[in-house]
């Protein structure tokens, strides 16, 4: 990224299907590495009892979201399974002015609108080794009813595709620590080296 000034941030888009350990791999790499901001998305999808509004997402009503659609304060923002999705752009443009690394975990249409905005952003998608794995995967989460379950799956495939065209980096979560490794070299690779 030769014309990329040594004082600006980075955005990092890390894309993959549901199930297949974006957030926990994005964790482990905030973790890791120094610097770093870790998007937090805002949804009208309702808060599972586990979640922490703020921590997980920032949960809104549709009425709010419109809100903010409206205001031009979303960075990109999707319907993901009936529910709202988006990213904070105030967020990510402060990261970006101070220097920080601005990871944002979001699906492939998100990704796709964040490359034309930030040409140079690093994509990465993770994938599934197998789509068997995959189904373990959201099932063991019981989150979803059988029906869900084999939506997330079908649209898998097209996220994968999608993925294998427009995302230059594609790390398989066979290995949870491997693929976290993996994704911590490429952003250094991508960044100017270790924080």
């Amino acid at each position: 990224m030769e014309g990329r000034k040594a004082s600006s941030g980075k955005i990092v888009v890390i894309s993959g299907p549901s199930g297949v350990g974006k957030s926990t791999i994005c964790r482990e790499v905030v973790k890791r590495l120094g610097n770093v901001y870790l998007s937090v998305s805002v949804t009208t999808r309702p808060k599972a009892e586990s979640e922490v509004d703020g921590r997980d997402y920032w949960f809104l009503s549709p009425k709010q979201f419109q809100e903010r659609i409206d205001k031009g304060l979303l960075l990109e923002y999707a319907e993901v399974f009936g529910n709202l999705y988006g990213t904070p752009k105030d967020k990510v443009d402060e990261a970006i002015k101070a220097n920080k690394i601005a990871i944002l975990e979001i699906d492939v249409q998100g990704g796709r609108a964040v490359k034309k905005i930030y040409p140079d952003a690093v994509m990465i998608f993770i994938a599934p080794p197998a789509k068997k794995d995959l189904a373990k995967r959201i099932n063991g989460r019981g989150r979803d009813k059988l029906e869900a379950t084999e939506k997330r799956l079908n649209i898998a495939d097209s996220e994968i595709a999608i993925g294998r065209k427009y995302y230059p980096y594609m790390v398989v979560n066979d290995d949870l620590q491997k693929a976290i490794n993996d994704v911590v070299n490429i952003i250094q690779q991508n960044t100017g080296g270790k924080e």
